[in-house]
């Protein structure tokens, strides 16, 4: 592998609000699992070692992009100045089944070599935009969000909430420290609800604080504890009617989680939640199929 992202492949990740030293990381990490046992032996094999090529990233179906950029870092990491590249659409556009959204030109050595790791990322990320998209559609003229959760991919989280970025969805927090979430666990522990939220104020008493609750009960209790933002835990339609009502008086946003499915969507997020958390939108997101063509 060569040395550090080209500048104009950093600035492509820039641009779309990604951080290229995160992304090098990720990429680094998954060429290692292709190259650990030694070089690509097929390619080495079968390829010329002047021969040069130019392939095209097309999708096979119709989906919502994200990670042009990061497919284009593996190219890069593997060929180095020799790779040359064109973007042809940006992160969060539609697909068009044939239509190539990324061409590469360079050693056809290197191009095959890092086909599959790019194929890998793209997919998965734009996989995630398209469910999340999909979510989205469900809900749209309701004035809720879709938002996701920390059920990411290990090492993907930030490539993954971004691809819900590019879907339309908001994200929840990237980790354990930049927002509380008290949950049943954590009321157990400290001893109710009240005791929770006043453990965490006392702790950390800048910080974003939610709390789930089971009951039309607890949304009461954790209200009249100040908190900002109450996650009902598998409530009823008519349950989570009433929480709004509950709510909105105090100034408390509400997010819907659990049980939720894309056929009754539109409901949750029409009894005047702010937030529909669907952790499927990373751990269950189908990789959207892209291939890599070489031209004849």
């Amino acid at each position: 592998m060569t040395g550090g992202l080209r500048p104009d492949v950093a600035a492509a990740l820039q641009k779309s609000g990604l951080d290229p030293v995160e992304v090098e990381r990720v990429v680094r990490r998954a060429l290692e699992e292709d190259l650990a046992l030694g070089p690509d032996v097929t390619t080495l094999s079968t390829v010329a070692e002047d021969a040069r090529a130019t392939g095209d990233v097309v999708p096979r179906t119709s989906g919502v992009l994200a990670g042009v950029a990061v497919a284009a870092a593996v190219f890069d990491l593997v060929g180095g100045p020799a790779v040359e590249f064109v973007l042809h659409a940006d992160d969060g556009a539609a697909t068009a089944p044939g239509r190539a959204v990324l061409t590469v030109s360079g050693p056809t050595r290197a191009l095959l070599t890092a086909e599959r790791t790019a194929l890998n990322l793209i997919g998965r990320l734009s996989g995630v935009a398209s469910l999340t998209r999909r979510w989205v559609d469900a809900v749209a003229g309701t004035g809720a969000a879709i938002r996701d959760t920390r059920k990411t991919t290990p090492g993907l989280r930030a490539l993954e909430k971004y691809a819900v970025r590019c879907g339309g969805g908001v994200n929840h927090r990237m980790a354990l420290g930049d927002a509380a979430l008290v949950k049943d666990n954590h009321v157990a522990a400290a001893g109710g609800i009240a005791a929770a939220v006043s453990a965490v104020r006392t702790h950390a008493p800048q910080i974003a604080l939610e709390v789930e609750c089971d009951t039309l009960d607890q949304v009461r209790e954790a209200i009249d504890a100040g908190v900002e933002l109450v996650l009902l835990d598998n409530f009823s339609l008519e349950d989570t009617r009433t929480a709004v009502a509950l709510a909105r008086p105090a100034g408390v946003r509400l997010e819907a989680s659990g049980g939720l499915d894309l056929a009754r969507a539109h409901d949750v997020a029409a009894t005047g939640v702010d937030y529909l958390a669907v952790g499927a939108l990373t751990h269950s997101a189908p990789v959207l199929d892209l291939g890599f063509d070489l031209r004849g």
